[in-house]
């Protein structure tokens, strides 16, 4: 199953959660994997949908884990939404629905946050969603602001067990107003696509890898990368033939993937 050959390999993408760490649990290979990569000099980042926190914060967190990612080699979903708005609309205005990892993207682009007729809602990842911002997003979007979202995940984990992710509250602003919002993360590939010329890669010598097929292989294959699916995380090996669509390899865990490096 999936045993293609993967074609020679200049640049790696990888997926986060799932692949390298489970909430802050490192995953057996994880470390070697990146350090592999650091050692070979090859271009590499690591992507999240999740856009709460900064890189700097998301480095921490993974060192604190074990893994040590540079700064510079991190792209969230915050990241590649505040690089679509500057694309799109340069010097706009945002009304923002999320935490740090967001809000300090769009102002890293020049944007600014009010409340009053602004350019677009941008909903992204939060711990404390509140009903009174949800409302104000609500109202606005229904008064002409236009609607993104960071990322489609309708949920995620915590040790405590499911929680409602940027999908599920986006749902609500769509089903009250009857506007559906962009998504940018993935599985868009334009997350792929900004990614790849953040580190001027190339789609045919670049390898995405992820645990989800619904969201990372997908938006690999769109983007036209090779994919490897890790069994780490949310796709288990008796689900991946009931999708439409296949990923280049299969493998156990990352740490299958550091003598490939």
């Amino acid at each position: 199953m999936c045993a293609m050959t993967l074609r020679p390999v200049e640049t790696w993408l990888t997926d986060m959660d799932g692949v390298l760490v489970h909430e802050e649990v490192p995953i057996p290979g994880a470390k070697e994997f990146i350090e592999a990569l650091k050692g070979s000099g090859r271009r590499f980042l690591v992507l999240t949908n999740n856009s709460i926190f900064t890189p700097r914060d998301l480095r921490a967190r993974l060192l604190g884990s074990g893994i040590d990612v540079p700064e510079e080699a991190i792209w969230t979903s915050a990241l590649a939404t505040a690089q679509f708005l500057a694309d799109q609309r340069p010097d706009g205005t945002a009304y923002v629905v999320g935490e740090a990892g967001l809000t300090t993207a769009l102002h890293d682009i020049g944007y600014v946050m009010t409340d009053r007729d602004p350019d677009y809602v941008v909903l992204g990842e939060t711990r404390t969603y509140s009903f009174e911002a949800i409302t104000k997003a609500i109202r606005l979007v229904a008064a002409g602001a236009r609607f993104i979202a960071t990322n489609p995940d309708a949920s995620g984990p915590s040790q405590q067990g499911m929680l409602p992710a940027t999908g599920s509250v986006a749902a609500l602003i769509s089903t009250a107003t009857g506007h559906s919002p962009y998504f940018v993360g993935k599985p868009n590939p334009l997350m792929m696509r900004s990614a790849l010329n953040r580190i001027e890669a190339h789609s045919e010598t670049t390898v995405m890898v992820g645990d989800r097929m619904d969201t990372d292989i997908i938006s690999g294959l769109e983007a036209g990368l090779q994919t490897c699916l890790v069994l780490t995380g949310s796709t288990q090996r008796g689900q991946v033939e009931r999708f439409p669509y296949r990923p280049t390899r299969v493998f156990d865990s990352i740490a299958d993937l550091v003598d490939l490096v």
